[in-house]
C-alpha cells in the first residue's frame, strides 16, 4: 500500500532517490505559505518561534527561551495547519536521560509530528554528551516510537562540527546513531560541496544538511547531486523575515517612505491561502 500518514510520507521521502528540500516554519502562517509554495515537507524552527515570542533561542539560560510546553504548544499548530509532513526541532530532548528523551519523541508523536531531531549537545555548554550516553538517548528515542506503533522519522543531530569542526568524530557519532536506530542523520556545520560530500560518502544513512546559517552556501541543487537527502533551512527564512521588518521600520522611521511596501503580499490573496488551507484539513459544515 502506498504511505498516507504524514509519518509513512515522510519516511518514504527519505527513501526516494533524489531527495528534498524542507524549509521552515515558525508558526501557522508561515507554515502554510511554505506548504502553498508546493513542498512536500517543512520542518519547525526552535529559533524563529523564540523569536516570534520575544525569547532567546540557546541564550544565556533556560528561563529566557521557550519551555518545552511552549515550543510543543506551537510546534502542534504548525502540524494541525498542513497536510504535509512536519518535522519537530526536538532539540536537545528536553532533558539529559534517555527516559526524558523518550517522553520528549513520545510528546511529538502526540503533537502530530512526523519526525523530529535529536541533539547531542548538552544545551547551555560547548561539549557533546558522552558518546555512550548519547547513543542510549537516541536507542531510548527508537524505543519510544516502535513502541506507540506510528510512523515517526527520527533523526539524530550531531554537533561535533560545530562544537570542535571534528569531522571524523561527527562521522562516527552519526554511524553509531544510525546503529541505534536514527533514520536520517544530521551535523551542522560547513555546508560546503567538500565536508558535504564527505558526509554522504561516510555516513550509512540519509544526511540531512542545513544551509543558510552563515556565509555563501551551494544550491539545493547542487547538494541533493551530491546525494544529500533532506536539506533543512533552520531559522534561515524566520531571521531574514525579521531582517526585512527591520529594513522596513528603518525606511519608515529615518525617511518616511513606503518603499517596502512593494513586497508585501495582498490581504485577498493571504485570505485566499488560508482559507484553502483550512478547509482542506476541516469538513465544511455541510459534510458534518
Amino acid at each position: 500500500m502506498p504511505p498516507s500518514t504524514p509519518g509513512e510520507i515522510f519516511l518514504a521521502l527519505h527513501r526516494r532517490a533524489g531527495g528534498f528540500v524542507m524549509p521552515n516554519a515558525w508558526d501557522a502562517g508561515s507554515a502554510i505559505l511554505l506548504a502553498d509554495a508546493g513542498f512536500q515537507a517543512i520542518g519547525t524552527t526552535s529559533a524563529g518561534i523564540a523569536f516570534s515570542m520575544g525569547l532567546q533561542d540557546y541564550g544565556s539560560a533556560a528561563a529566557l527561551g521557550v519551555s518545552r510546553e511552549a515550543m510543543f504548544a506551537r510546534m502542534a499548530e504548525i502540524a494541525r495547519a498542513v497536510r504535509i509532513p512536519v518535522n519537530g526541532d526536538l532539540e536537545a530532548g528536553y532533558g539529559d536521560t534517555p527516559e526524558a528523551v523518550a517522553e520528549t519523541v513520545r510528546l511529538a508523536i502526540d503533537a502530530g509530528l512526523a519526525g523530529g531531531n535529536i541533539e547531542d549537545k548538552v544545551p547551555f555548554e560547548p561539549r557533546l554528551y558522552d558518546e555512550g550516553l548519547a547513543v542510549e538517548r537516541i536507542a531510548a528515542a527508537r524505543q519510544a516510537i516502535e513502541s506507540s506503533d506510528a510512523a515517526f522519522v527520527l533523526t539524530a543531530r550531531t554537533d561535533a562540527l560545530a562544537v570542535s569542526s571534528d569531522l571524523d568524530q561527527a562521522i562516527r557519532r552519526a554511524n553509531l546513531y544510525r546503529q541505534a536506530g536514527a533514520d536520517c542523520l544530521f551535523a551542522p556545520g560547513p555546508a560546503d560541496l567538500e565536508t558535504s560530500g564527505a558526509l554522504v560518502r561516510a555516513i550509512e544513512g540519509p544526511v540531512n544538511v542545513v544551509v543558510g546559517l552563515a556565509g555563501a552556501a551551494p544550491g539545493a541543487s547542487a547538494l541533493l547531486a551530491l546525494g544529500v537527502q533532506r536539506i533543512s533551512l533552520g531559522g534561515t527564512i524566520a531571521r531574514a523575515a525579521f531582517g526585512f521588518l527591520r529594513k522596513a521600520a528603518q525606511e519608515l522611521r529615518e525617511h518616511g517612505t513606503l518603499g517596502f511596501a512593494a513586497d508585501q503580499i495582498p490581504a485577498g490573496e493571504l485570505n485566499r491561502i488560508f482559507a484553502k488551507a483550512r478547509s482542506s484539513i476541516e469538513p465544511t459544515p455541510a459534510a458534518l
